[in-house]
């Protein structure tokens, strides 16, 4: 019988994910930026492509805390949820609508990050992790703070304009 895989394995398989996620999201928010029309929006994805940079950071501090290599693992959602994002880009260009698809993905993307950076951190705090809690926690924070601007922009502009 093979060894049974206990919750440190899934806490270390799930960090590999969101560090392939961030990665990823490192490479899709310079062409979002692009892509954006309102000035704010474009601007809140520099933003984040800054933030981001600073969650690949962190992530590898995690792993070098829990001494394993900083190494990603293929993450499937991230990847569909991107793709989605390249359709919304070349489906609506040049249309009012746009900039909402925009903040409609990136919005898929931080309620992911959120989910996951919530579950890494309530799985450490059970593993004893303290020394790794504070950085997911930092990270956690931040998505969900970019969250709540993309919520205040859509529903502030973007949507508006979409939908005139």
């Amino acid at each position: 019988m093979a060894d049974a895989k206990t919750l440190d394995d899934l806490f270390l398989d799930t960090l590999k994910d969101i560090y392939f996620a961030e990665k990823q999201i490192v490479k899709a928010l310079p062409k979002m930026a692009k892509a954006a029309t309102s000035s704010e929006l474009k601007a809140g994805f520099e933003k984040h492509l800054q933030e981001t940079q600073g969650h690949v950071d962190r992530l590898e501090q995690v792993f070098d805390l829990i001494g394993a290599p900083a190494r990603g693992k293929t993450c499937e959602a991230i990847l569909g949820i991107i793709e989605e994002a390249k359709e919304i880009m070349d489906e609506f260009k040049d249309s009012p609508a746009l900039d909402a698809g925009l903040v409609s993905s990136a919005q898929a993307v931080e309620h992911y990050e959120i989910a996951r950076y919530g579950t890494l951190k309530a799985w450490a705090n059970q593993l004893g992790r303290s020394n790794v809690v504070k950085l997911l926690e930092a990270t956690e924070q931040e998505e969900i703070a970019t969250d709540k601007k993309l919520t205040q922009l859509g529903v502030g502009q973007v949507n508006r304009r979409a939908a005139a």
